[in-house]
């Protein structure tokens, strides 16, 4: 009398059977050891014993028959969907130094994908979209198949055996568990690292769902809503006021030996250019809510004065009329412009800002070739400026990102006299010499932050001739980083500093901001004041209105 164990026969042919088996064993224990983070991608990682599968293997048996195939293959897919979490994760870590965000970092991925359509055209973020897709379904079909068949060909057929090894396994796990024991100096044996990982998301799912009431009650506190107009920004009047956010420049230009001495010795040569010509200048530092990238959320948090650290709190922001510092600077007067040379699409930003007058890519007039992300020069980003909105009568306020020292740095225009920069057209002999942002995962460290501090350098020297070439009595800049570089600039980190510098000629300016203690010149010392970005607008907004606003 035969047992229906509710299992297909096995195959005719048991080597090819046992291939496959064996197949099946490493993809399951290799994706339940995979690490989620890319230094920690060592063979030593998976010399471990993963306490998933244990756990695996007993809720597979203590399913009724019936139900067996699916709870082998809901765990499959579960694994699978853990799998492409941690590749996220290593990614994730790779550029902005820190894991995937399960539920405030999806728009992000589309936000990716229009990155690289800026970067490197349409066909080329399709083909990366489809490619990524079909490996994330691959991945969750492979862990379901791989699954599902140590499942109908070896633990259920195998019920007492595999009963007998979980319980053999359970203990010397528990055992390493005691002892630490590990074979790699670092690596323990006793691995429940997919575990953790599915626990820690699911924490993070549910902060980030009580961060976002928070956030929707701090929106609504903004002290200067209720101030008059005539009473904002009363001794800037009559002032051209430029916010110039030198892309990916961080606290690391200025204190890494490596970045410093060319960074500083720029700073130190601008600023006595500048006292040359009439310039003061004060330094400081300002704490980023963003690493690595994510610039919008450094700009909202700037602009807002709040706190924008995530996809999540940056789409809720923009839904809401917050006043920001633009909105501030158009209530008071101002003519207010965003000078865009990285929007290609529409740019639903500019109406929650409430810029006038939002120059995007086609709208600078650039002719010359396009430089990966980095658009345009920024020299020609400045020039533009000049002729299409400082030449305009009455005051302007102009957020302007300087885009030259955005991922990659490669390839770096020349800084040209300001007469020649023209329609862009002098730059046609860089066609073809940019790289996708992602060549600096894979080129050698060491010449991507040599590329990095060129390509700082360019950004800074363009924005110092900038002032000394057209500034005067009414210019006032605010220059300040947005975020410190990819972790391959800086190195494992857990600081998020941008330097940050107010020049301007007229000297009442900069008596306006003497309580806030910052360092004279261009570049901030390592003592220099910290404050958080989002801190900026009120204190501005303090400094230069009406002193009844001060009480």
């Amino acid at each position: 009398m035969s047992i229906d164990t509710g299992t297909p026969p096995l195959p005719r042919h048991p080597v090819t059977s046992g291939v496959l088996t064996a197949l099946a064993t490493v993809v399951v224990v290799g994706a339940l050891l995979l690490p989620n983070e890319i230094a920690r991608l060592t063979s030593g990682a998976f010399l471990r014993i993963p306490v998933e599968a244990l756990l695996g293997v007993t809720v597979v048996l203590a399913a009724p028959r019936r139900l067996r195939p699916a709870v082998a293959a809901l765990l499959g897919s579960a694994l699978g969907l853990l799998t492409v979490l941690k590749v996220l994760d290593m990614g994730f870590s790779a550029t902005l130094g820190r894991p995937f965000d399960v539920l405030a970092d999806g728009s992000s991925l589309v936000d990716a994908a229009i990155y690289l359509e800026q970067a490197g055209g349409r066909a080329t973020a399709l083909t990366a979209s489809v490619a990524a897709g079909l490996l994330a379904v691959a991945v969750v079909a492979t862990t379901t198949w791989a699954a599902g068949r140590l499942a109908r060909r070896v633990v259920v057929p195998q019920r007492r055996a595999a009963l007998s090894t979980v319980a053999a396994a359970t203990a010397v796990w528990s055992g390493c568990v005691v002892a630490e024991a590990q074979l790699v100096p670092g690596i323990e044996v006793a691995s429940d690292s997919t575990a953790t990982l599915a626990l820690y998301r699911a924490q993070q799912v549910r902060a980030d769902v009580q961060d976002l009431q928070r956030f929707e009650g701090e929106l609504a506190a903004d002290p200067f809503r209720a101030v008059p107009d005539d009473q904002l920004l009363t001794a800037l009047r009559g002032k051209d006021v430029v916010f110039a956010f030198v892309e990916s420049y961080g606290r690391v230009a200025l204190e890494d030996p490596q970045l410093a001495a060319g960074v500083g010795a720029v700073l130190d040569d601008g600023t006595r250019r500048l006292e040359q010509a009439g310039f003061g200048t004060r330094s400081a530092y300002l704490s980023s809510p963003t690493t690595g990238a994510g610039s919008w959320l450094a700009h909202a948090t700037f602009l807002s004065g709040l706190w924008v650290d995530g996809q999540q709190r940056h789409d809720l922001l923009h839904t809401t009329d917050r006043d920001t510092l633009v909105s501030d600077f158009g209530r008071a007067g101002w003519r207010t412009a965003g000078l865009m040379p990285g929007v290609f699409l529409d740019w639903p930003e500019g109406a929650f800002y409430r810029h006038d007058r939002v120059y995007d890519f086609d709208e600078l007039g650039y002719r010359g070739p396009r430089m990966s992300f980095a658009t345009m020069p920024d020299q020609y980003t400045l020039k533009a400026f000049e002729e299409l909105e400082r030449a305009k009568p009455g005051p302007v306020m102009a957020e302007i990102p300087l885009v030259t020292s955005h991922a990659p740095w490669n390839p770096l225009p020349p800084f040209l006299p300001w007469a020649e920069v023209g329609d862009g057209s002098v730059y046609d002999f860089l066609e073809g010499r940019g790289e996708q942002p992602e060549a600096i995962l894979t080129r050698d460290p060491a010449l991507v932050r040599e590329d990095y501090r060129r390509a700082v350098e360019y950004s800074l020297t363009s924005l110092i001739s900038y002032v000394e070439t057209y500034g005067d009595d009414d210019l006032v800049v605010v220059l300040l980083g947005d975020h410190q570089p990819s972790p391959v600039v800086t190195g494992p980190t857990s600081d998020r500093d941008v330097p940050i510098s107010i020049v301007a000629k007229d000297p009442a300016v900069l008596d306006r901001i003497g309580g806030w203690h910052w360092q004279d010149g261009l570049r901030p010392g390592p003592h220099a004041p910290v404050q958080r970005m989002d801190a900026f607008r009120e204190e501005f907004l303090t400094a230069f209105g009406d002193r009844r606003v001060q009480q």
